[in-house]
C-alpha cells in the first residue's frame, strides 16, 4: 500500500466511512497488526481506545491484602536502574508512567491528561515533537504536586551519563522542556515515527525531582528513595527487603476515583516459578504469581487438578529466550573489568564457532519437551508483530554440519574429543539463571556439543543474583562473565526500537556506566547502528519494518544471539482476581485496575 492510499484510509476512518475496526482489519491484512495500526490512528488524531477490563469496584479499598509471589526479587526500587522485570516491576507499585501499553498495544493515559495525536496538538505534523498535558490535581505520596518539573527533570537525570541509568537510551537524544505547570513538549532531533518511548511504559515511570535531585550524576546510587520510593501510583511505601519483599498500603490519595481496591499489597520473593504456581493455582495461598518460567507439562497439570484454585493466564507479547555469545574476552580483566569490549572473544572470533554452536541448539526439543504452549521455536530475533518478523532466516539443528564446520576451520579433535587450534581448547562456561526449563536447555544444548567436540561447563546462578543490579555483584548477566549465557528479554512497546537497541554500539556495558548499558553481548556492527539511526527517523512504514527486519537478520546470522523460543507473558492467577496483562509493558501497567471478585 502506498502513501496515499493510506491516506485515503484514514480520512475515511475519520469521516466515518471505515470503522476503526474496519481500519484494523484491513491493515491487518496487510500484515501491519493491531498494535501498529493503532499507532497509526493516533497519530492521524483517531484516538484509541483501551481494551482495560471493567473496573466494578464503587470505592476506593475493602480488598484486603493483595498477595503476589516474585521468585525473582526485587534489589532496589528505582525504575530507572532496573536492569531486568523484577525491578521494573517492584518500581511500578509505586511509580507511573505518562502512559502505558494496553494487551493491544494502545496506548492508555496514567500521569497524562490525553494521549497525544494530530488532532489535538500533541503530535507536530512533521514528526519533531510531541506535546504531553499532564493530569491535574496528582501527588506524589509526600504531598507534593506532581508537575511538568518533575518529567523535565527525569529527562536529565536519565540522560546524564553519569547518573548511569538503565534508561539512557529512552533520554538521550531527545529535549525536554516545560511550556507551564502541567504540559511539557518532548524534542526530537529528526522526524520520529515511534515518540512514545520517553516517558512511556517500562522505561517511562517517573520519579519526583525533590527527592532525586541532589542525587543527579556520580552520587545516584546514594539516593535514600532508591530503597524507599515516593512516587504517585495506587500503593505507598512501607517495607522492602532487598531479595526477599516489597510491600505497600493504599495510596488515600490516589489521583482515580474507588481505586485501588485492595487496602495492602505485598510482593514476596524467592522460591522457584513451580512453587510459585502451586501457591496460587493448586493452595491458593497467594492472588498473583509473575513469570511462570515452568515446564508446560507441570502448567496444565496443576489446572487441570480437580480443586485448582487458580489458572494460568498467557498473554501474546515479544519475549525472546535466547543464548548470547560474547564476543569480548570473559577471562581477561582490563582495569579491573573482564569482558572489556576492548578485548575480542578468544573463541567466538573465529566464525565458525559461532556457526557451529547455533547449529547445535535443538529448539524442536526444547518446545516440544519443556515450553510447550508457552514457547514456540524460532530463528528470529523479533518475532512479534508479524510486520517486523523476517522471512530470510532459518533455524537448524545439525550436528553433522557442526562437525563439519569445524573440522573446516582446522579446530581439531584432541585425544581427548575435545577440539583444539592454535594451542585453543574449545571450552565454554555457559551461564544461566537457577530454573528448571533453563538448566534442561542447557542440558540439550550441551549434549549436542559434546557430539561436536566442544566441552560445555554449565553454570547456574541464583536468579536474584543473576539478575541483580548490584554493580559490585560479579555474576549478574550485565556484567557476562562467562562464554555464553541465556536469558529471557521483553519488547516493552508494540515497536521494536527500543527493543533493538540492546544491540547498538553506545549501548555496550560497561565499567564506565557501572554496567547499566543494554548491550551486553558487546557486539558491535557499524552497519546495524547506521541501520538502527535510519530507522529511528524513518517515517514510511513499509521502509521502517524492512530496516528492522534486516537489523534482526545482522544480529542473526552474525551469531551475536541465538533465538530459541518465542514466548508470551505467562502468570499464575486466582480465579477470583481480575487484573488485565499486557505483553507490551510490566504486567503491572494497571494496577490500579485490579480488584478481587467476592
Amino acid at each position: 500500500m502506498n502513501e496515499p492510499e493510506l491516506r485515503d484510509l484514514l480520512a475515511a476512518v475519520k469521516a466515518g466511512r471505515m470503522s476503526r475496526r474496519g481500519f484494523l482489519h484491513k491493515m491487518v491484512g496487510l500484515g501491519l497488526t493491531a498494535p501498529l495500526a493503532g499507532l497509526l490512528l493516533a497519530h492521524s488524531g483517531l484516538g484509541q481506545t483501551s481494551s482495560s477490563a471493567q473496573y466494578r469496584p464503587t470505592k476506593a479499598g475493602g480488598g484486603g491484602a493483595l498477595k503476589m509471589l516474585y521468585w525473582q526479587a526485587a534489589t532496589l526500587l528505582n525504575p530507572h536502574f532496573a536492569v531486568g522485570g523484577k525491578e521494573q516491576e517492584g518500581s511500578r507499585v509505586f511509580y507511573e508512567p505518562l502512559a502505558a501499553w494496553d494487551p493491544e498495544g494502545n496506548l492508555a493515559p496514567v500521569l497524562a491528561a490525553e494521549i497525544p495525536d494530530i488532532e489535538n496538538g500533541g503530535v507536530a505534523p512533521d514528526g519533531m515533537s510531541v506535546t504531553w498535558r499532564l493530569k491535574k490535581g496528582v501527588e506524589w505520596h509526600d504531598g507534593r504536586p506532581f508537575t511538568a518539573e518533575d518529567v523535565v527533570f527525569n529527562w536529565e537525570y536519565a540522560a546524564d551519563p553519569a547518573t548511569a541509568t538503565t534508561t539512557i537510551g529512552s533520554y538521550q537524544d531527545v529535549k525536554v522542556e516545560k511550556i507551564d505547570p502541567l504540559t511539557v513538549r518532548v524534542r526530537f532531533e529528526k522526524p520520529t515515527p515511534f515518540w512514545a518511548d520517553p516517558f512511556v511504559g517500562a522505561n517511562g515511570m517517573i520519579v519526583p525531582r525533590h527527592l532525586f535531585e541532589p542525587y543527579k550524576g556520580a552520587n545516584s546510587r546514594g539516593a535514600p528513595a532508591n530503597l524507599k520510593p515516593v512516587g504517585t501510583g495506587p500503593y505507598r511505601f512501607i517495607d522492602f527487603k532487598p531479595g526477599d519483599l516489597v510491600k505497600g498500603e493504599r495510596n488515600p490519595s490516589y489521583h482515580l476515583r474507588n481505586r485501588p481496591h485492595f487496602d495492602t499489597i505485598e510482593m514476596k520473593g524467592g522460591g522457584d516459578a513451580v512453587s510459585a504456581a502451586r501457591a496460587v493455582i493448586q493452595t491458593g495461598e497467594y492472588d498473583y504469581a509473575w513469570n511462570m518460567q515452568v515446564e508446560d507439562e507441570i502448567l496444565l497439570r496443576l489446572e487441570n487438578g480437580g480443586d485448582a484454585r487458580g489458572r494460568v493466564e498467557i498473554v501474546p507479547s515479544g519475549a525472546i529466550e535466547h543464548m548470547q555469545i560474547n564476543s569480548a574476552d570473559p577471562w581477561t580483566e582490563v582495569d579491573g573489568e573482564r569482558s572489556s569490549a576492548t578485548t575480542s572473544h578468544p573463541l567466538f572470533s573465529d566464525r565458525a564457532v559461532r556457526q557451529a554452536l547455533s547449529l547445535l541448539v535443538d529448539r524442536a526439543s526444547v518446545q516440544t519437551h519443556i515450553y510447550g504452549r508457552i514457547g514456540v521455536a524460532t530463528g528470529n530475533f523479533i518475532n512479534n508483530p508479524q510486520r517486523f518478523v523476517s522471512k530470510n532466516t532459518k533455524w537448524e539443528f545439525n550436528i553433522s554440519k557442526a562437525n563439519q564446520l569445524l573440522d573446516e576451520a582446522g579446530w581439531k579433535r584432541g585425544p581427548d574429543g575435545i577440539r583444539a587450534k592454535d594451542g585453543k581448547k574449545l571450552k565454554l562456561v555457559f551461564q544461566t539463571s537457577i530454573n528448571a526449563p533453563r538448566q534442561k536447555t542447557q542440558a540439550i544444548v550441551k549434549q549436542a556439543c559434546q557430539k561436536a567436540g566442544i566441552d560445555m561447563e554449565l553454570k547456574s546462578v541464583t536468579a536474584s543474583v543473576y539478575f541483580s543490579s548490584d554493580v559490585a555483584n560479579p555474576d549478574t548477566y550485565k556484567k557476562f562473565y562467562s562464554d555464553v549465557q541465556m536469558y529471557n528479554t521483553n519488547m516493552g512497546a508494540p515497536d521494536p526500537e527500543m527493543f533493538m537497541r540492546q544491540f547498538v554500539s553506545w549501548e555496550i556495558a560497561s565499567k564506565q556506566n557501572k554496567w547499566q548499558g543494554r548491550n551486553t553481548t558487546r557486539w558491535r556492527n557499524e552497519t546495524y547502528d547506521s541501520v538502527f539511526r535510519a530507522a529511528e527517523g524513518e517515517i514510511d512504514p513499509v521502509k521502517r519494518a524492512a530496516l528492522f527486519i534486516a537489523m534482526n537478520d545482522l544480529v542473526v546470522q552474525d551469531q551475536a544471539v541465538i533465538p530459541i523460543v518465542h514466548r508470551p507473558v505467562v502468570a499464575a492467577m486466582s480465579h477470583k482476581l481480575r487484573a488485565s496483562l499486557s505483553g507490551w509493558d510490566n504486567t503491572l501497567w494497571n494496577l490500579r485496575d485490579w480488584y478481587r471478585e467476592a
